[in-house]
Order: C-alpha cells, then sequence, then structure tokens
C-alpha cells in the first residue's frame, strides 16, 4: 500500500502539545490507538511538509 492507495477507514487525529513538552499527534482507528510525540522542531518540520503537501496537492488540480 502506497500514499496513492485509497482505503476506506474513518480515523480521529488529535494535535497537541504534552505535559512533557512534546507535540503528540494521535491517531484512533477502529479501535487501535497511535500516540506519536515529537520534539518541537521535529513538528516544525512536519508543518512544513503538510505545507508544501498542500502546495503541490493545488497545483494537481
Amino acid at each position: 500500500m502506497g500514499i496513492n492507495s485509497e482505503r476506506d477507514i474513518e480515523a480521529n487525529m488529535q494535535i497537541g502539545p504534552t505535559d512533557q513538552g512534546m507535540v503528540r499527534i494521535f491517531i484512533e482507528a477502529d479501535g487501535v490507538e497511535i500516540p506519536m510525540d515529537f520534539e518541537p522542531s521535529e513538528a516544525d518540520e512536519i508543518a512544513e511538509e503538510i505545507k508544501a503537501a498542500a502546495m503541490a496537492a493545488r497545483a494537481v488540480k
């Protein structure tokens, strides 16, 4: 399965700071919980990648 493979899965995502000074992306789907913690600088890089992907997606349409 790659990034272009569509799946019919519902998931919830929450993003926020932890009490340990990390940024957590929390994914929940079908009873599975995936907490991913990042240093703030890593979270900044992820945010930049998401923005770049959004710009690239706009260019496709």
